[in-house]
């Protein structure tokens, strides 16, 4: 009886070595013929290629050139081909030693999944160049990931650029994610920079730049997020702000459409600039047709 247990298990275990063994070569076997396949993929003549696969070597190749003009075309003629092959191509690009061409390589990448390129993208808004930071910014606006709404936020806050901290806020509106909707308004709420020469002169460095406000007012319009409403209404009543920030938050608060912003729409009716008249005129048509009153050229109203 013992020896017949044992004359089993030795069998069990003969078997079970021949079924590793199998296995193994099993695993062998496909390796050898994926490494053929990749092999005989290497060995394809131009004339076994297609038109868009010959289009993009000849690219890839021209991405090596030690001429920057050429690098940079290349760069542009992959993007232009809107599709994810092209795009890993371009991809390498993002690394290059000019940066004219790293930032039109932000732009190319974007034919590939929203947030495969953002992935991508993310660490060149750490680049040294101011050019290459902005451009990144507004190419991850618009991938519309909302894996890049954290990084921006960052660099809205902390870059040292306006231009920079401008696409930011652009790119936040493309995207369209309400986490952003905090920083943006406690952006549009800093102080506004003194008018006249001598003021401007003296004003802190922290005053921020026409532009990057008017950014986050529109922005904050493309999220449409009613947490956005009370900072939008203040610079829009603070005779104070600069014309374009306050005719953008009337255009943004008609965007959000909240009833409890009709009596401050139509509070700058009579607004003596007379094209944020014509928008508070525009965002009561979409918020309360009948309590929008038509201003006139003269600054007066017409009913």
């Amino acid at each position: 009886m013992r020896l017949a247990k044992r004359q089993t298990t030795a069998n069990a275990l003969v078997r079970a070595i021949i079924s590793v063994r199998c296995a193994l070569f099993a695993v062998l076997l496909l390796a050898l013929i994926s490494s053929a396949s990749l092999s005989q993929q290497e060995k394809l003549t131009p004339s076994q290629l297609t038109p868009f696969q010959l289009e993009v070597e000849k690219q890839r190749q021209r991405l090596t050139s030690a001429e920057t003009e050429e690098r940079r075309d290349a760069v542009v003629r992959l993007g232009a081909m809107k599709r994810p092959e092209s795009s890993r191509v371009a991809s390498s690009a993002l690394h290059d030693a000019s940066a004219v061409v790293r930032a039109t390589a932000a732009h190319s990448v974007l034919s590939l999944p929203s947030d495969e390129a953002a992935a991508l993208l993310l660490p060149q808004l750490q680049d040294r160049e101011e050019f290459v930071r902005q451009e990144t910014a507004y190419a991850l606006g618009e991938t519309r990931s909302r894996t890049a709404v954290s990084a921006l936020v960052s660099i809205l806050e902390q870059d040292k650029k306006d231009s920079v901290r401008g696409a930011a806020a652009v790119a936040l509106g493309l995207i369209g994610d309400e986490a952003a909707v905090i920083p943006l308004t406690q952006f549009l709420s800093q102080r506004i920079p003194a008018s006249g020469f001598i003021n401007r002169v003296r004003r802190s460095k922290k005053d921020e730049n026409e532009f990057v406000r008017r950014a986050a007012a529109r922005a904050l319009g493309q999220i449409r997020s009613r947490a956005a409403v009370p900072a939008l209404t203040a610079v829009l009543l603070d005779e104070r702000a600069p014309d374009d920030v306050r005719r953008e938050a009337a255009t943004s608060l008609g965007l959000i459409g909240d009833p409890a912003v009709i009596p401050a729409l139509r509070a700058v009716l009579t607004a003596r600039d007379p094209y944020l008249s014509r928008i508070a005129y525009q965002s009561l048509i979409r918020i309360a047709p009948t309590e929008a009153t038509q201003p006139a050229t003269d600054g007066s109203t017409r009913h």
